[in-house]
């Protein structure tokens, strides 16, 4: 069975939006710094609730900022 794999645009869409920083988006998001860069290394997967806040943060869909690969 191959291992599953998300990955996001956490990055594209912090620059995007007038060039975020990791801390203004952990801020908004309500988790701490550390989770942002992790998350952007693809050390970490984040909860389902966190996705979502994250998400609203860009005001865009869940698809816009996680993809699953299998």
């Amino acid at each position: 069975m191959a291992k599953a794999e998300i990955t996001n645009h956490l990055r594209r869409l912090r620059f995007e939006n007038g060039e975020m920083t990791q801390q203004e988006l952990a801020d908004r998001s309500k988790c701490t710094r550390q989770t942002i860069i992790a998350l952007e290394q693809g050390k970490y997967v984040p909860s389902l609730a966190l996705a979502f806040r994250i998400a609203r943060v860009f005001g865009v869909s869940l698809d816009d900022v996680f993809e699953y690969q299998e």
